[in-house]
């Protein structure tokens, strides 16, 4: 007797970055991925997704992408870019709800971000348009789900991982202000698990999603130096020059960090609430932290 086809997940923004690994892990083996994003990325071959070659900002044939589809997931944004292509992103997306709009999508799912700063909100294009998303999302009379994660952590992050290389490098790290302020570090594969159990789920609205705990920056930090066995050593930065510095590490060409990041820090509003309804606790952020630390120890940094 031949099993159930498998419902289909129109995974917008595809399965290369931090979340989209996570959620093509996830998702995979229950649901047929369609992946629609511009470049080929390792972890969608092996029959695991189907890769529609897009850019999101173009005229995408959204009408047929969407037929059929039970679950719509979104995770297509820029960390840093020009107000344009800001702009043509959030018109493709926008695109994308009018079309899952009219053709019923049974359930449409969204990965926002945490509340920031009323003068990032007001003048930051990444946050701007971000917005106009999120409202879109919300005013589109679906059944939606939208997931607003606070820091994200996983093997080949961004953020905790390059900390530890930084540390274990060079023994220290610039400390932004006073480090009193506090983060709720949630692990990539949660986020994964939590979106797989919204989409078989019915509840409509807004989450703030964290981790099982809430760190003052500074002892997660001094945890960061305590797994590499280093004595925390830091260079205290007022949060003002700790801007200008990443303002200036941006206008050299690094990613490394940008000034609205160590503002939206620094503001206190990263420490959220951990997500609730998994079946099993949320991830330990010591957890990875020794794992990666050993793994930077031990010459495999990557």
């Amino acid at each position: 007797m031949s099993s159930p086809p498998r419902p289909t997940l129109l995974l917008v923004g595809g399965g290369g970055g931090l979340v989209g690994r996570a959620v093509v892990e996830e998702f995979s083996g229950r649901y047929r991925i369609l992946s629609v994003h511009r470049h080929h990325v390792p972890n969608e071959v092996g029959g695991k997704v189907e890769w529609f070659p897009a850019d999101l900002g173009a005229r995408v044939d959204w009408t047929s992408l969407v037929q059929g589809t039970r679950v719509i997931l979104t995770l297509a944004w820029y960390r840093w870019e020009s107000e344009d292509r800001f702009r043509v992103l959030r018109d493709g997306l926008l695109r994308l709800v009018d079309a899952a709009r009219q053709a019923d999508v049974p359930r449409m799912l969204h990965v926002s971000v945490p509340p920031a700063p009323v003068e990032l909100e007001e003048r930051l294009p990444y946050l701007r348009y971000k917005r106009e998303v999120d409202q879109a999302i919300r005013d589109c009379g679906l059944s939606y789900r939208t997931l607003r994660p606070s820091m994200l952590y996983g093997h080949g992050d961004r953020l905790l991982g390059v900390l530890l290389r930084l540390i274990h490098r060079y023994g220290r790290l610039p400390m932004f202000g006073d480090g009193s302020y506090h983060v709720s570090p949630l692990a990539a594969r949660d986020l994964a698990a939590a979106l797989r159990l919204e989409a078989e789920g019915s509840g409509v609205g807004t989450v703030d999603a964290g981790g099982p705990v809430r760190y003052r920056y500074r002892d997660l930090t001094d945890l960061l130096f305590g797994a590499l066995d280093r004595r925390p050593k830091y260079f205290p930065l007022r949060p003002k020059d700790s801007e200008r510095l990443a303002s200036l590490l941006s206008t050299l060409g690094s990613s490394l960090l940008y000034a609205y990041e160590v503002r939206w820090l620094v503001s206190d509003l990263l420490g959220l609430p951990p997500y609730e309804g998994l079946d099993r606790p949320l991830t330990q952020v010591d957890t990875y932290v020794r794992r990666e630390a050993a793994r930077i120890l031990s010459g495999d940094a990557l």
